[in-house]
């Protein structure tokens, strides 16, 4: 079996919080909440990173974390370019969005035959997750069924105090296998209970704290990325025709299908760990405090992957 690689997100505009948050110093060293992440991906294991990035922000991409990782793990680059699409497919007219996570992940097609984990640039999943998902990818193979798993967490543990998040909601069997997951693209924290709006927050709907979310901390085989590549045409005519500037080919979506097909299979692992993110600017104050806390707690030495 391939060791896996370690897949990095890290494409997005960063519309909500303002500027390429994935680039943002989070402590006194100058560490980005990208950095330990790698850091607890390298302990669990992992020695390919492979980065999604687009194209304009290569340059200060490399120069900011790219050149200095590479002295640690072998780093990669594949590019999410919003034209980058099947033949027969233009972009859309004032299109300026990229086509979502599965967009993103589909990049990688041609870079790895390894099993994968896919995580956000932006966010902080703990040390557990890494340890969870790498002992995951080097014990298990497809068989008759795609085998993959899905690192989750305790919504209570995701939330933030500066506005909405959207997270999926899984739902799971007996065993700890994800049966379903539904994107809520507006849940926010109001006292001490979470809810959810599809109308704008005209009404809402609560959801228990220990409801189990994704926080697109997957596990896969190689076969994800053949799946992805063949359901994008489809989704592209669908999504076109009913969102041209909008649609988004979203991973957990393509995942729903494959479960729903009953060609895959997904193992959740809970996690115990706080989830940290700067979903918004107004996010990273806790964000340090957390990280500062972390290393006082003996979690991360001051300087690491320099």
């Amino acid at each position: 079996m391939r060791r896996p690689a370690l897949v990095i997100m890290a494409a997005g505009m960063g519309s909500r919080y303002g500027g390429l948050k994935q680039l943002d110093p989070v402590d006194p060293e100058g560490h980005i909440l990208m950095d330990f992440s790698i850091y607890d991906a390298v302990q669990a294991g992992f020695e390919d990173i492979i980065f999604i990035i687009k194209r304009e922000t290569e340059k200060e991409f490399r120069k900011k974390i790219g050149d200095r990782i590479a002295r640690h793990v072998r780093v990669h680059y594949v590019f999410q370019g919003i034209d980058d699409l099947p033949e027969g497919f233009e972009v859309p007219e004032g299109r300026v969005k990229p086509w979502g996570t599965g967009h993103a992940v589909l990049s990688c097609i041609y870079q790895t035959e390894a099993p994968i984990a896919v995580i956000n640039a932006d966010d902080y999943y703990g040390k557990q997750a890494f340890s969870q998902i790498y002992q995951y990818l080097t014990t298990h193979q497809d068989d008759e069924k795609y085998r993959y798993m899905m690192v989750g967490y305790d919504l209570e543990k995701t939330l933030t105090e500066n506005g909405s998040v959207s997270r999926g909601i899984c739902s799971m069997d007996e065993n700890g296998f994800l049966t379903g997951i539904c994107e809520r693209t507006h849940i926010e924290k109001q006292g001490d209970r979470a809810v959810y709006s599809e109308d704008g927050g005209k009404t809402c709907v609560e959801l228990p704290l220990d409801t189990t979310v994704s926080m697109n901390m997957w596990g896969f085989s190689n076969s994800i990325l053949d799946e992805l590549q063949a359901r994008f045409p489809e989704f592209l005519e669908k999504g076109i025709a009913k969102d041209p500037l909008k649609c988004e080919y979203f991973l957990p979506s393509v995942i729903a299908d494959l479960l729903h097909e009953e060609k895959a299979t997904v193992q959740v692992c809970r996690s115990t760990d706080q989830w940290y993110g700067v979903t918004y600017r107004e996010d990273k104050p806790v964000v340090v405090e957390a990280v500062r806390r972390m290393k006082q707690e003996g979690l991360y030495p001051e300087q690491f992957l320099n």
